[in-house]
């Protein structure tokens, strides 16, 4: 229906302004050296493929299976989801004010100062370093699970450490070729997530025999924790969807190599959680009615509760191809997370918070990316993970890392503006009116959250069955404070670029 008056044409929409990105960020201190080959779809693919359902949801629904079983699983993935969407619109908002690859910290250090910055930061970079780990060693974990289906090869861990190892050096070696690649992937890795969560679902709908009951699925509390109070393990039965809804701060660490990054980043930020809520409460959905024995699955030979799911219900060979799906999505995940973590590395470096900021920083001439962050950053995840050769729980301490660093950090520059007031200039995507009631919603979630992850998961507790959330905090905390001493005369972001030094001296970091 027409809304022009009669005899006149209806108006054509108006184009959405596409800022000088390059000139905003010179206006930020900082010369553009990356390229800027990123367009919209391709930024929120980044941010998609990195919270990635088919890598978060499957890896840990064995956790959740005995913190709260489906009730607290598909439950709190609805109240979780709904949480962490406040919290990217708020993020979202700071980031079209702010668009660089140091995304966070950058804001934190202009809304709140240095200190601000650089713990933000420190938080920020552990816990992305610790997100390359977790997910690459699940889907080693994953891998071994499918050659055990296949070849009936034993999952050892020493075996699965070389798998780790090769899927890092894969990693590290696609992102060298440049972000046109790394985006063309991130694209591909949005369909087949979609494509496998619908083949996923739709096959455990179909195929098996039998199914659980509405009531089963959406009812039945399962308690294997030790705790005796149902609300305690209800609330660290979260953190199977909080873990799982991490990472989409790539959009904003990508910023720099996306074209109008302004709107763009922000957008990609919000539209990666609320398709990836869609899609993982639909494969929690199809996992949990397909579930046949449920203790087997818990203690499944494959060491993989969801591979058990599978195989009980479509068999050997449909349960290798189905995971067959899942491997690659988290390789795709993986691959996306490596990006967003050397960005922010080359981001820090630039601003001398890290020793030998000098390497780091360096950008290659030919495909205008940060080569050796790459290389950090992949080589330090893979440090991160040795000790799950001698522990069964390292696994679990490297996921806190992850989680305990990432999601402080989320928070900390909403609070900032919060704080700021009227001195905070919002870009171009911001919330309005409804900016400072989603922006509380956001902080009091992350702090809630905090809590409850360094919570103990297990009693009685044990060496083996502790949570290290808390350890992980303390060391990130403690090594931000240490540096702090002894690089605070060198760290800090820049005012306003322009003059002929500095010009000279960023020019001097592409090799």
């Amino acid at each position: 229906m027409s809304l022009s008056p009669p005899g006149r044409p209806d108006p054509e929409p108006v184009p959405e302004p596409v800022l000088d990105e390059e000139e905003r960020l010179r206006e930020l201190g900082y010369q553009p050296v990356l390229a800027r080959r990123m367009g919209g779809f391709g930024n929120f693919a980044i941010s998609f493929s990195v919270i990635s359902v088919l890598s978060g949801c499957m890896t840990l629904y064995g956790f959740g299976m005995i913190t709260g079983g489906p009730a607290v699983m598909l439950w709190g993935w609805l109240g979780v989801g709904l949480m962490v969407l406040c919290v990217g619109m708020a993020l979202a908002e700071v980031t079209s004010a702010y668009p660089t690859s140091g995304a966070l910290y950058y804001m934190a250090d202009r809304l709140g100062g240095r200190r601000w910055g650089w713990y933000t930061g420190w938080l920020n970079l552990l816990g992305l370093l610790g997100a390359i780990a977790a997910i690459d060693y699940g889907a080693a974990l994953f891998t071994g699970a499918f050659l055990h289906f296949q070849w009936g090869i034993v999952p050892t861990p020493g075996g699965t450490m070389l798998l780790f190892a090769g899927i890092l050096l894969l990693h590290a070696t696609l992102n060298l070729f440049g972000v046109k690649l790394v985006s063309t992937l991130n694209s591909f890795s949005v369909w087949w997530h979609l494509g496998g969560v619908a083949l996923i679902v739709g096959t455990l709908a179909v195929v098996p025999k039998s199914h659980q009951s509405p009531a089963f699925v959406f009812t039945e509390f399962v308690n294997g924790t030790g705790w005796e109070n149902p609300l305690y393990v209800a609330a660290i039965g979260l953190l199977l969807a909080q873990y799982t809804f991490s990472g989409y701060d790539a959009s904003a660490h990508l910023s720099e190599e996306t074209s109008n990054a302004s709107v763009s980043a922000a957008r990609g930020i919000v539209r990666a959680i609320w398709v990836s809520w869609i899609a993982g409460f639909a494969l929690l959905l199809g996992l949990t009615f397909a579930i046949q024995d449920y203790t087997r699955t818990v203690a499944s030979a494959t060491g993989v509760p969801p591979a058990q799911i599978l195989l009980d219900a479509v068999g050997t060979g449909g349960a290798a191809a189905l995971l067959l799906v899942v491997i690659v999505a988290q390789l795709f995940c993986g691959n996306a997370e490596v990006a967003a973590a050397s960005r922010m590395v080359f981001a820090f470096s630039r601003d001398n918070a890290l020793p030998f900021s000098s390497l780091w920083r360096r950008v290659s001439r030919r495909t205008q990316t940060p080569v050796p962050a790459v290389w950090l950053s992949v080589g330090f995840a893979g440090l991160l993970a040795v000790p799950s050769l001698y522990s069964s729980t390292a696994y679990g301490a490297v996921t806190a890392i992850n989680v305990i660093g990432i999601t402080p950090a989320y928070a900390i520059p909403v609070y900032l503006k919060l704080r700021a007031g009227d001195r905070f200039q919002p870009g171009p995507w911001h919330l309005g009116r409804w900016s400072k009631p989603i922006g509380w919603i956001a902080v009091i979630w992350v702090a809630v959250v905090t809590v409850l992850f360094l919570l103990p998961q297990s009693s009685p507790m044990t060496v083996g069955t502790m949570n290290y959330s808390l350890i992980a905090l303390v060391a990130v905390l403690t090594l931000a404070t240490v540096w702090w001493f002894a690089a605070r005369r060198c760290y800090g972001t820049p005012q306003a670029y322009g003059s002929a030094r500095e010009r000279a001296e960023l020019t001097d970091q592409i090799v």
